[in-house]
């Protein structure tokens, strides 16, 4: 059942009760998680957070810590299970669910008394009518239910026809479910940002501060820097979250005199389409980013030339291009953007594969940091592969990135990540998975979701689909080749 207003229907409810808190592995959940830590500390509702990386996760950390619950708040995990037939609560329990991932299920939609969701109505314009998927069948059979009647009368009603048109009737009807299903459940997607969910509620109470402001704003950007979402959608949030900005960073001189200077300041502006080049080379940023390595093909010696061409029309020396880019000429550093776009339309760029809208933060005189490569470093850290550490340690590291303070730890682990080597085991978390398309012409991501499921069973290939996110799954090598036929021919 759909929350409508989230502050009565939920954040009232469950003041002076103590909360599980479970939360999924992405920059999003976790910047929606540290705004809802935020209000329970101002409130003192005592909770507790889980962080949980798939399936498995959830079920054993429900089960660990579940003991005299009875709200659990499911943060970007759980939308697109039915978590009351997954984790056999006890009746009492309350599950509200603040998830980005769709589809949702149809038995957390329909449930009226133990699913409470937390999501924007017209994030579920799709899910289909309850009549279409949920029916009575007390009377649909009348054949068979009187064991008392005698055997002439059971003969007779077997040539009854209008229970034949019956039986007829469920079988068309239990066909168009199973299609209308398999329809809604077989690409999986995005919806609204948790992260923006849980700054609107904060908002709504008044209690958003900035900092809070800037958490929403990296979930967001996480959505799309990772192609969790499409562009108009991005652009749709945050021309929401510039009113905030506004609001929050409108000072006068008074103010100013006032504020202490290592307080939090947001900036809106047109930011490159480059992954961490304030970090890296601009060069190498070139390479790496999806959208520019698509469009130039570097994987090919033509693309690479291209690339060089694209560069030397700008103006830009090759030596300039390859140093750091704090190291470059101030006069080139200045005007990359202005460059760029002067010269994108000859090598077939169009605007938004060079800029895109976002927003940088500054505290006090330290360097600024934009949402990009702050969403991008938290992720480097939640999917760390170092030996020794576990999902919670990374889970923690990621919580120091998005701290304030957290400056040094997200320039560390912007360092490792962009002095690594090539690595394929780097590519089996979900996050970095998404690198793996700079091999693509194309940058469209098809999640074919439960799709997969169904290919897998009919072809009995071993496949582990543990992720929240169903576009995801791991599979045995030699199994792929029956597997993609079955896709391709149940997609057709």
């Amino acid at each position: 059942m759909i929350v409508k207003d989230f502050r009565k229907g939920f954040y009232e409810t469950i003041q002076h009760q103590r909360v599980l808190v479970l939360v999924g592995f992405d920059v999003d959940g976790l910047c929606a998680c540290k705004i809802l830590q935020y209000l329970f500390q101002c409130d003192q509702i005592l909770y507790t957070i889980v962080p949980v990386v798939g399936k498995e996760d959830l079920e054993r950390a429900f089960v660990e810590n579940s003991e005299g619950i009875k709200y659990v708040l499911m943060i970007n995990c759980g939308a697109n299970l039915d978590v009351v037939e997954t984790l056999q609560p006890e009746d009492h329990v309350i599950f509200y669910i603040c998830d980005s991932h769709r589809p949702v299920d149809i038995h957390n939609v329909y449930n009226a008394v133990q699913v409470k969701l937390l999501m924007n109505q017209e994030d579920l314009d799709e899910v289909p009518e309850y009549d279409s998927l949920f029916r009575d069948d007390e009377s649909d059979d009348d054949s068979g239910n009187d064991s008392d009647a005698s055997e002439q009368s059971s003969k007779r009603r077997r040539f009854n026809e209008e229970a034949l048109d019956r039986r007829r009737e469920k079988r068309v009807w239990n066909e168009n479910r199973n299609k209308i299903l398999f329809s809604y459940t077989q690409f999986s997607s995005y919806g609204t940002s948790a992260a923006l969910t849980m700054f609107e509620l904060a908002w709504k109470m008044s209690k958003d501060t900035n900092d809070l402001l800037w958490l929403a704003i990296i979930g967001v950007t996480d959505q799309y820097v990772h192609y969790k979402t499409p562009r108009e959608k991005y652009i749709e949030d945050i021309m929401a979250l510039q009113s905030h900005v506004s609001r929050h960073n409108r000072r006068t001189e008074d103010d100013e005199n006032i504020i202490s200077i290592n307080c939090l300041k947001i900036v809106f502006d047109d930011e490159l389409q480059l992954a961490l080049y304030r970090h890296w080379s601009l060069f190498e940023s070139l390479r790496h980013s999806v959208n520019m390595a698509c469009k130039f093909k570097v994987w090919t010696q033509k693309g690479q030339k291209r690339l060089h061409e694209f560069l030397a029309e700008m103006g830009m020396p090759l030596s300039q291009c390859k140093q750091k880019y704090t190291a470059m000429d101030s006069s080139l550093r200045g005007n990359i953007k202005t460059m760029m776009q002067e010269h994108m339309t000859k090598y077939g760029l169009v605007a938004q594969d060079v800029v895109v809208p976002s927003f940088s933060a500054q505290y006090g005189y330290k360097n600024k940091l934009s949402a990009n490569d702050v969403a991008y470093a938290a992720v480097a850290v939640l999917e760390s592969i170092e030996k020794g550490k576990t999902s919670t340690d990374n889970f923690l590291g990621a919580v120091d990135v998005l701290q304030s303070n957290g400056h040094y730890q997200m320039a560390m682990e912007i360092k490792a990540w962009s002095e690594g080597t090539p690595d394929v085991k780097y590519f089996s978390k979900p996050q970095s998975a998404e690198a793996a398309q700079v091999t693509l012409e194309a940058t469209v991501r098809v999640s074919l979701g439960k799709a997969f499921e169904q290919a897998a069973s009919a072809t009995t290939s071993r496949i582990l689909q543990d992720s929240f996110d169903f576009s995801m799954v791991e599979m045995k090598s030699e199994d792929k080749n029956k597997f993609f036929d079955a896709l391709i021919s149940l997609l057709q």
